[in-house]
């Protein structure tokens, strides 16, 4: 192994958080060195607003992470998110010839790259191809068909799709910042790779990345990816709501929702008062807990209700009897897993991100499920395909590694 193949970086760019995660491969195992956070400041909703604060967070996070583990970062896998994100189910197959044959690993490539191969517009690209199942002739629910015999091959696969120049800036960003981006991860694909069991994708799950600008959707079905979406609110929004509402700082807001936040009444566990800041130079003042969740839970429930909706839109409502994973930042809201659990009649658990040898209990949080994940894809798209792993055109790089 080279050296620079014994290290695999993860780099999440988040609208209020970049962090960096450096890991050590060890043959199967996959250690946790060191990790390394700054705060964001250019970016808004999953896309890049001010490029040279972008390139100056991750710089800082990088450099933290590198002072730990002793490690220099040339290279890493990135996270992509955002509303630009859409994801679209897709079907297509090819003619094996007159008679059956052996099917052979080629023509599964060929069939779901007639599967992949849909009308785009020229701004958006294919980030991934998740291939579902495949049909043999008359015989479908097919999960690897190499192998069978057959006269003709089709494959479901679900595609997710992103905006070339969301995706574009973020590697420019990284570029500058000095890091080669080896490849490119939706980020609550990665923050399923650390956060759920295989029982939850074998049943059927969803897990909501609630991030500060935007909350990802992904919902997993008979161990495959099912659906992928994005809603326009994330846990700014109940930052910001605060500010308004109380008339504060947006820094204060954030610390008192992360302090004493919660997002229902019926979860509240005390109504104390709480000291906060003013804007301007005038005195603080004293407020209550309740007043704070008479903010929140409405913008809570405003959440749960897309979530809800955009479900239903894709016929997967009733299709996830595992219930919910809340991942990202948001998920620490205090109640919110109890308000979604009792809005869905569904179970509903907080991520605690596993898979890496040696990670910290402050690092197993919701908050770094999408920079631990992209390290553990990372490790298994090289081991599945070692000639093709840090080959950002090849755009079936997660052929066979996503769909496990």
């Amino acid at each position: 192994m080279a050296k620079k193949d014994k290290y695999l970086v993860g780099l999440d760019i988040g609208s209020s958080k970049t962090t960096v995660l450096i890991a050590e491969v060890e043959g199967e195992l996959v250690k946790f060195l060191a990790l390394g956070a700054a705060e964001s400041k250019g970016l808004r909703k999953g896309l890049i607003v001010n490029l040279d604060s972008t390139v100056s967070s991750i710089r800082r996070a990088v450099e933290e992470a590198e002072s730990v583990a002793n490690v220099p970062v040339e290279e890493a896998l990135i996270g992509v998110a955002g509303s630009h994100v859409r994801g679209v189910n897709s079907r297509a197959g090819i003619t094996l010839g007159n008679r059956p044959r052996d099917i052979e690993r080629d023509d599964v490539r060929r069939a779901v790259d007639a599967a992949r191969n849909i009308t785009l517009p020229e701004d958006r690209e294919v980030l991934h191809v998740l291939p579902h199942e495949f049909r043999v002739d008359a015989q479908d629910g097919i999960r690897d068909a190499i192998g069978m015999v057959g006269q003709r091959l089709e494959a479901n696969v679900h595609l997710v799709t992103s905006s070339v120049a969301a995706t574009q800036n973020l590697v420019t960003a990284a570029n500058r910042a000095g890091i080669l981006i080896s490849d490119t991860v939706l980020e609550p694909l990665a923050s399923a790779e650390s956060s759920l069991t295989q029982d939850e994708r074998d049943l059927g799950c969803c897990l909501l990345d609630i991030g500060g600008g935007t909350t990802e959707v992904i919902v997993y079905g008979g161990g495959v990816v099912r659906h992928t979406s994005a809603v326009a609110i994330g846990g700014d929004h109940f930052t910001n709501d605060l500010a308004v509402g109380l008339r504060t700082p947006i820094p204060e807001a954030e610390r008192i929702k992360r302090r004493h936040g919660c997002a229902a009444s019926a979860f509240m566990k005390a109504d104390g008062p709480i000291e906060i800041a003013s804007v301007g130079d005038r005195p603080p003042r004293t407020i209550f807990a309740h007043m704070l969740t008479d903010i929140i839970e409405p913008r809570a429930m405003e959440l749960l209700s897309l979530i809800r909706d955009d479900l239903q839109r894709a016929g997967l409502d009733g299709q996830i009897p595992a219930g919910f994973v809340l991942a990202g930042g948001g998920a620490r809201l205090h109640g919110l897993d109890e308000l979604a659990e009792q809005s869905f009649h569904l179970p509903v658990r907080v991520a605690e991100p596993k898979g890496l040898a040696d990670l910290p209990e402050q690092v197993a949080r919701p908050e770094y499920a999408t920079v631990v994940g992209l390290v553990l894809y990372g490790a298994k798209v090289r081991r599945s395909s070692p000639q093709r792993a840090g080959n950002l055109v090849s755009k079936l790089k997660s052929m066979f590694a996503g769909a496990s």
